[in-house]
């Protein structure tokens, strides 16, 4: 059952006149609900921030470090960058126009609808979908808008106009159409759903610009809206080519060696040269991050056994001794999103080890590479008699 009444304001996620706009609205209206597009977590960080709290959470830097959750940290950690970088530019603090829309509707007595998805689930999503290339494309923008030049921006509010804003979006599609297909469609399907489960007569709905048009198009059409477990389930991704090569260097590495030793040949030279190449290479990596020694010597000792198993990755253990050595804490986590610089983010603890976990990988990974003609093809045209 869709609310009799709805009406969608379409805002700037840092405009002062959005902020205006959502606060007249909703006294004038004085609806039942306001819907905003937040989910439960970012809408308490709202509140926790307008009200100067700090969110106590346990933070498990193992777990941060390992897998996907670095990935998620990373992305979100420069999209918040970006997004702050902006409302810098214009004097409004990003998520002011959803904490207006939040003390207005506390105003008129109107209840509150949570109509995101979660945004752990929408950056899941799109990690999963997307290609490597796509993923390159996406890391490359984010560091390219991180390290640009500050540019000043002269109308704001622009981008809430349908011919500015499809230019922007449309350039997104064009750069990684799954990733938009994720962040844009889905949640535009999704909050169409929401926004029609809503069993009030008079609604306002507070969402950024970008969505006003798909979600009055899907609530139009809902029988083309997916169904919700869909867009919230999070699939486990599937071997990739990409995998399948971790898994397959260290059996063709243990196979070439263990060929070798069967045939006579000498193969301590091969195993020292495996031994320094790998664990320099992750040394430097480390080092070049601008790790502490200890880590940097962690990071030799264990590359060239990380490198011999798919599960495990040195720069899991150098930062983990990195994170140790700096005595990473709470701060550190509650203030990485709050970096508004290159300089503030180096003198961030958190960044700084995990700065340390992806240069040690590359280094490893780049020994990893450096292997197969140094030690690989001349094991192997010893083996089969070639050259």
């Amino acid at each position: 059952m869709a609310p009799e009444s709805l009406e969608i304001i379409g805002t700037a996620h840092v405009s002062e006149k959005s902020i205006e706009k959502v606060r007249s609205t909703i006294l004038e209206k004085s609806p039942d609900v306001v819907a905003v597009e937040l989910d439960k977590n970012r809408y308490y960080n709202l509140l926790n921030e307008k009200h100067g709290k700090t969110e106590k959470k346990e933070f498990q830097i193992k777990e941060l470090i390992k897998g996907d959750q670095l990935t998620l940290f990373l992305v979100s950690g420069f999209l918040s960058y970006m997004q702050r970088k902006i409302g810098d530019d214009v004097g409004v603090k990003p998520g002011s126009e959803m904490i207006a829309a939040i003390d207005a509707a506390n105003e008129v007595g109107a209840k509150i609808a949570l109509i995101d998805r979660d945004i752990s689930i929408t950056l899941n999503r799109a990690l999963n979908k997307m290609s490597f290339i796509e993923k390159m494309k996406f890391i490359y923008g984010l560091i390219a808008s991180f390290f640009s030049k500050d540019e000043e921006i002269e109308d704001i509010e622009s981008i809430t106009e349908g011919d500015a804003l499809e230019e922007v979006m449309g350039y997104f599609q064009e750069m990684s159409p799954k990733a938009f297909d994720v962040l844009v469609t889905e949640r535009d399907a999704y909050m169409a759903r929401m926004l029609l489960d809503i069993n009030e007569e008079n609604v306002v709905a507070v969402v950024g610009a970008g969505h006003k048009e798909g979600i009055t198009k899907h609530m139009e059409n809902p029988e083309n809206i997916p169904p919700l477990y869909e867009l919230l389930n999070v699939k486990k991704s599937k071997i990739s080519f990409g995998k399948l090569i971790l898994f397959l260097i260290p059996i063709v590495f243990i196979g070439i060696f263990v060929l070798a030793f069967l045939n006579g040949i000498n193969i301590k030279t091969g195993i020292i040269e495996y031994v320094l190449i790998t664990g320099s290479l992750a040394f430097a990596g480390s080092i070049l991050s601008g790790s502490k020694i200890y880590s940097a010597i962690t990071a030799f000792l264990v590359a060239p056994l990380t490198v011999l198993h798919p599960l495990l990755a040195a720069g899991w253990f150098s930062g983990l001794v990195e994170a140790k050595l700096r005595k990473v804490g709470m701060d550190d986590l509650s203030n990485f999103k709050e970096c508004e610089s290159l300089r503030d983010f180096w003198k961030n603890n958190l960044f700084r080890v995990l700065l340390v976990v992806v240069g040690t990988n590359i280094g490893a990974t780049l020994g990893t590479l450096i292997l197969i003609p140094n030690v690989v093809y001349p094991l192997l045209s010893k083996i089969f008699g070639l050259g």
